[in-house]
């Protein structure tokens, strides 16, 4: 656990592209700035970490053909294995969350969900307790040819955990039932959009989904009583059409809910989007200070980018007036992916 109130950052990598595993970093509150403390590879390509409400245990993907998910425990500046690896019955899992005393794992490759529950302490259990097979397919040949679920959290409310689909132009909407997902409600999304990630405004009315495929964004309203999600504008991450490859990857919203900001890969680019109601307006890009942004998050006044291909993550403060990052530091990390903090 972090001692005496510092912050912490994990990251995670790509350990097949050379990457050193989770990185634990300190964070200094004042300026943003990131100073690794150690790193530790127990499985192949821990690419997306999720940290436990109380900061104790931190859980990884092994994003592999053979996908599994690992449990740590913080200890100070480093971590401790807590438990071996479980598998989580499905091929490449991208993305993880924690819902209803349970890891569900997105499962890129196999397009399902699985849930592996979590003992009191904080450990895994030895085997997954259900899977959720995704089914469909859309108009955008290679990448729809079956599903593609890229990524599951749990709704602001936590009755719901919600799954982006881009091989089905989806999200499904889910429930657990004796420790298995089920499926809630399925929404539509454009035909060929491919969205990728979602992310939730601060008040919990709307959800903001990017599309990988289609650069764009799409706003939804967000019932969280019925567990509804209803399309209702979308919105281009790029001020004109690429001249190159356009792949948008991650989302994220500022605390005071005015501002969604996405990363775009191909072009390397980071959008600045004002809400506007049940719209947003694309105010201005930036450069997202290295090659590929897979991942971005968003905390305490700055935003924190993993750029996969230039091995960094680069951070920015950002003017609270008019919601634009400015590059503040950066530290080197082979094939970053993500970055939490805890």
């Amino acid at each position: 656990m972090a001692d005496g109130g510092r912050r912490r950052a994990f990251i995670g990598s790509f350990t097949a592209a050379g990457g050193p595993g989770i990185v634990t970093a300190a964070v200094d509150p004042d300026s943003g700035a990131l100073t690794v403390l150690s790193g530790l590879i127990t499985v192949p390509d821990p690419s997306y970490l999720a940290l436990a409400p109380d900061g104790d245990t931190l859980y990884a993907v092994s994003e592999t053909a053979d996908g599994a998910v690992a449990a740590y425990r913080v200890d100070g500046d480093k971590l401790e294995p807590a438990g071996p690896p479980v598998p989580v019955d499905g091929n490449g899992p991208t993305h993880l969350g924690l819902f209803a005393g349970h890891v569900l794992t997105a499962n890129y490759g196999s397009g399902s969900v699985t849930a592996v529950p979590v003992r009191l302490d904080g450990t895994l259990e030895r085997s997954a307790s259900g899977v959720l097979r995704h089914r469909g397919a859309g108009p955008h040949t290679p990448r729809q040819q079956g599903p593609h679920a890229h990524q599951v959290q749990p709704d602001p409310s936590g009755r719901w955990a919600v799954s982006v689909d881009l091989g089905t132009d989806s999200v499904r909407v889910c429930v657990l039932a004796d420790g298995a997902p089920v499926l809630h409600r399925e929404t539509a999304l454009r035909p060929g959009s491919g969205p990728r990630h979602l992310a939730f405004h601060p008040d919990g009315s709307y959800a903001y989904v990017v599309n990988e495929l289609s650069p764009s964004v799409t706003v939804c309203r967000w019932d969280a009583a019925e567990g509804l999600l209803t399309p209702l504008t979308e919105t281009p991450v790029l001020p004109e059409a690429p001249a190159r490859d356009a792949w948008p990857s991650g989302i994220a919203t500022s605390p005071d809910g005015r501002y969604v900001w996405t990363a775009t890969r191909g072009v390397d680019l980071l959008s600045v989007l004002a809400v506007e109601g049940e719209q947003l307006r694309l105010v201005t890009t930036v450069p997202c200070g290295g090659r590929w942004p897979r991942a971005l998050t968003a905390t305490d006044g700055f935003l924190y980018v993993a750029n996969e291909r230039s091995g960094d993550v680069t951070w920015f403060a950002v003017d609270p007036g008019t919601g634009v990052p400015g590059r503040a530091g950066s530290i080197r990390v082979t094939a970053a992916s993500c970055v939490v903090f805890g």
